[in-house]
């Protein structure tokens, strides 16, 4: 299987790109991961925020594929522990897909036609994080989910 990190718009902060790559290389141990970016949509303001989904929901669904598994990364998605994140995401190893596509939205989140294609929404706190922080949380749970699997000492129980 491999895994992507579909996201709205590149990080301009070195910090948190650089803490990206150093956790999307472990991942790669594991497994094939990349990180697909779709570019931010232009003149933003003269658009409502239910257009603004509608078109940024066009350009994630341009890039699944048929028999994709995608997971949203939602705030009013499924919460997991570390340990039941990496379960449930054992299981999608074990359904024999090819892919599965995990998605970080825009500012408003993601428009009707992308929650109804989507498998899964997950959250990873009821907090709220900013688009590009939330990348490297993501990253790093994916990471501690393929070393709980692996029975590593990275996750301490």
């Amino acid at each position: 299987m491999k895994a992507i990190l579909l996201v709205i718009g590149k990080t301009d902060d070195a910090y948190l790109n650089e803490g990206f790559k150093n956790y999307a290389a472990r991942i790669n141990r594991y497994m094939a991961f990349d990180l697909e970016v779709i570019a931010d949509l232009k003149n933003t303001r003269s658009l409502s925020e239910t257009t603004q989904k509608e078109k940024e929901g066009e350009l994630i669904l341009k890039k699944i594929q048929p028999g994709d598994i995608l997971v949203l990364l939602d705030e009013n998605g499924t919460q997991h522990s570390s340990v039941s994140f990496a379960q449930w995401f054992n299981t999608m190893l074990i359904s024999g897909q090819k892919r599965i596509v995990f998605v970080i939205g825009g500012p408003y989140g993601f428009s009707e036609a992308v929650y109804q294609r989507a498998h899964h929404k997950i959250s990873f706190s009821k907090m709220t994080f900013s688009h590009q922080l939330i990348r490297l949380i993501f990253v790093e749970q994916f990471y501690r989910a393929h070393t709980i699997l692996k029975g590593e000492p990275y996750h301490h129980q």
